[in-house]
């Protein structure tokens, strides 16, 4: 029973919002490697970095890292690293960003980088929580089913406040450009007018009519 629990929960950490992304990063001599994340407001967002030094056995290159919001705040920032932690609660929806580049003199051909992001309540130490509140098995999994469900709940309310939001946006659009359509017949029929009476005047003037 506990490992098809466990399943569960791990079905609903992929739907709830609870992301785990590993990823590698090749940065390069020169430039910005960068990487993105579409988040909700009120998420906990914690990720690890750290350079890896295969093709640089003597020197040791840093990095530096920043981490903006989608309005274009930084929530993170930090230079001549080699390892590092960002942790933050994100305030705004839409895309978060996180730039790395290398910083220092022995830039060399480039370095490797390991990202791990962990983001809602897979970035949540159930660890402390299973030690602090003395649970552990079936309630602990419990607990993060539980967690995963209200995640997938404001998930949910999200998407519908963003569909309503867009469904707003179309019908505006749709009546601007009825409108606008309207007015465009409207100049058509009055500049066809002008133009018939204006040629009505000059053939009259001309004796021709």
């Amino acid at each position: 029973m506990a490992a098809s629990l466990a399943m569960v929960v791990a079905v609903a950490l992929l739907l709830g919002g609870g992301a785990v992304e590993a990823v590698w990063l090749d940065l390069p001599p020169t430039g910005t490697k960068c990487v993105s994340e579409e988040i909700q407001p009120n998420v906990v967002v914690l990720a690890d970095y750290a350079l890896m030094y295969e093709s640089h056995p003597t020197a040791h290159p840093t990095v530096a890292v920043k981490v903006t919001s989608p309005y274009g705040n930084t929530v993170h920032h930090n230079e001549n690293a080699t390892t590092g932690q960002f942790a933050f609660t994100t305030s705004e929806a839409g895309n978060y960003l996180a730039c790395f580049w290398l910083d220092s003199p022995e830039k060399g051909s480039g370095v490797s980088l390991n990202l791990d992001w962990k983001i809602g309540i897979a970035a949540k130490d159930w660890d402390t929580v299973a030690k602090k509140e003395k649970i552990e098995g079936v309630e602990l999994e419990l607990r993060k089913l539980e967690a995963a469900v209200e995640s997938i709940h404001h998930n949910l309310l999200y998407l519908k406040a963003r569909e309503a939001e867009m469904r707003t946006v179309s019908e505006k659009t749709n009546s601007r450009v009825a409108w606008f359509s309207i007015l465009s017949l409207g100049v058509c029929i009055v500049v066809s007018v002008l133009q018939l009476w204006h040629l009505q005047g000059f053939f009259r003037k001309k004796k021709l009519i």
